[in-house]
């Protein structure tokens, strides 16, 4: 099949959806209403509560949630075939992911901003909220702590990009200077965009690396992220992370309209099969489609994360209830059209070229190369080199180099990686602080302060990455966190399902979705608990077995109050 057809047939889906879906979802079920008061205006603080124009909370939404996810998911997820990936992607950001998204922003609007695990108490049971809030807090802990040498690793892996991900500190806080000053936002970060793309030159020129062991590098570049995300976190929003995200998102749009203007020009074959049959075969490597498929890609087509940022920190900076369906809803699948051209660049785009051993390769044999086994293409750097070198490709169908092509994508991914990494240490803070608030609101010390609760969670998370070499420790727990991520999105829907419930909103659209992806997350979590007890992984065993019992007692609870609200709706 040849990828532009796929292409445009997704980006009219996303459009169709967004029109008709997305916005019965905003008028008839959840009633959207301009003059409902934010949370951002009630509690402006100047910190985490500051009213913010709907372009830039887009910009800093998206790029909450995109980071590597919808990147690292499907470009390994094709190894199943390119169809079974794109129908997830397609049909559960649709159906699943976006609902997901914009549901939970919207119930954490209406009740002052607080976290989906904070909610869990008004809205199920008191006891059920530290169950909910310890699987949120494991959740982001596992990410601080693996992004951080994730980050580190891809500094050292490209150093071309040193420069301009750091680069982009500065500039950011200069555009957030600038739109403060009330300056017109969209011409000054198209400037800030343009400087960015200097430093990548630069970069390009003059890359950066340390004289030392590969694991003593990454080391140093986590002391220092940690070191940045600290300040970053405990900053007002609007002088670093939305100005950041702002850039980002201009900058990941570009990139998305080059490969679409890519995929015009060259519009390359899938190299990539359909269904792979080799996958299926007696003897693969490949574990079966169902259900590693559904969790392997998460942010493409829904993630538990999304909540955590929905109602962790975007909620507090959105201005009006009616930007929630474009931030919410838009957000989502626009990342899950990013997942369709990560698909079609290391489904397609790696065809047209792939440097070997053997030389170079085209077409079918790049991808059966690429793919040849579980082994050979789940790694991270098998999962991102897919994507460059894909991207790189078509990129060179405008008429951009292969080598600035390909640091552009690099540029690209760093950056987005690093905004996950500051954006999940301001989430945990909050939901840190939230555990720690008694009856009467107020938040018990030492962590009422928020340079001291993000000191907590970046230490925590540093001893964690620092516990194995080269920042390493927190791979001990990496197998936990696919199906957790998933869960936590189950167990969002779920809340918001008995929420629905309770004010007499119909509950199938977010039901329905609850229970697919809570059957495929416990499926896949029963088989990695199978899989820790062969292997001896005692800790991995313990945290999936308390996880697997506070799953139980979640979903047993949230069945009987939602239950109980349904019965009360059919009594009246």
């Amino acid at each position: 099949m040849n990828s532009l057809i796929l292409v445009i047939l997704a980006m009219i889906g996303y459009l169709l959806a967004y029109r008709f879906y997305g916005r019965f979802l905003g008028r008839k079920v959840f009633r959207l209403s301009a003059e409902r008061v934010m949370p951002a205006h009630e509690f402006k603080d100047g910190v985490d509560f500051v009213p913010t124009k709907l372009n830039i909370i887009f910009g800093h939404h998206f790029t909450t949630i995109a980071g590597l996810g919808p990147i690292v998911g499907p470009a390994i997820g094709i190894i199943w075939g390119w169809l079974p990936a794109f129908l997830w992607v397609f049909l559960g950001s649709i159906f699943m992911g976006a609902v997901h998204d914009f549901s939970t922003l919207v119930i954490s609007a209406r009740n002052r901003g607080r976290s989906i695990g904070e909610l869990t108490a008004d809205i199920i049971s008191p006891s059920t909220r530290y169950a909910l809030q310890f699987i949120m807090q494991l959740l982001l802990f596992i990410v601080l702590a693996v992004f951080a040498m994730i980050v580190g690793s891809l500094f050292v892996s490209y150093p071309e990009a040193v420069i301009p991900v750091w680069a982009q500190i500065p500039v950011a806080v200069w555009l957030g200077w600038k739109i403060r000053q009330g300056k017109n936002e969209l011409i000054w970060s198209i400037v800030a965009l343009l400087m960015l793309y200097a430093f990548v030159l630069i970069g390009v020129r003059y890359p950066v690396s340390f004289p030392w062991s590969t694991e003593v590098s990454i080391v140093v570049w986590c002391i220092l992220l940690f070191i940045y995300v600290f300040f970053a976190s405990t900053l007002p929003v609007q002088k670093l992370l939305q100005p950041r995200d702002y850039i980002n998102s201009h900058q990941l749009l570009v990139a998305m309209a080059f490969l679409i203007l890519g995929i015009f020009v060259a519009h390359p074959d899938f190299s990539a099969p359909a269904i792979n049959d080799t996958a299926f075969s007696p003897g693969s490597d490949v574990p079966d489609l169902a259900p590693v498929l559904f969790i392997v890609i998460a942010c493409g087509a829904i993630s538990g994360f999304h909540s955590l940022a929905s109602s962790g920190t975007t909620v507090k900076q959105v201005d009006n209830e009616m930007d929630t369906l474009p931030v919410g809803y838009g957000a989502m699948i626009t990342e899950s059209f990013l997942a369709v051209l990560v698909i079609v660049a290391a489904g397609a785009g790696l065809g047209m070229g792939l440097e070997t051993d053997q030389g170079m390769l085209h077409g079918v044999e790049a991808y059966q190369h690429h793919y040849a086994s579980w082994s050979s293409a789940s790694g991270l750097t098998a999962k991102l080199d897919a994507f460059i070198i894909g991207s790189a490709n078509l990129f060179s169908s405008l008429g951009l180099p292969v080598k600035y092509g390909a640091a552009f994508v690099v540029v690209f991914i760093v950056s987005f990686a690093n905004t996950t990494l500051d954006s999940a240490a301001r989430i945990q803070r909050i939901s840190l602080q939230e555990i720690f608030t008694n009856r009467e609101g107020k938040i018990r010390k030492p962590v009422n302060n928020r340079y001291m609760a993000t000191a907590v969670v970046v230490v925590a998370a540093a001893g964690m990455a620092f516990f194995k070499p080269g920042g390493q420790g927190a791979m001990v727990l990496w197998p936990l966190f696919g199906s957790l991520n998933q869960l936590m999105a189950a167990l969002a829907l779920g809340v918001v399902t008995v929420y629905m419930a309770a004010r007499k909103i119909p509950v199938w659209y977010t039901l329905l979705p609850m229970l697919v992806i809570l059957t495929l997350t416990l499926w896949a979590m029963v088989e990695n608990l199978a899989g820790f007890i062969g292997d001896g992984e005692y800790l991995l065993m313990v945290l999936s077995g308390v996880i697997l019992g506070l799953t139980a007692w979640l979903t047993i609870s949230s069945l009987i109050v939602l239950l109980g609200r349904l019965g009360q709706k059919t009594n009246s």
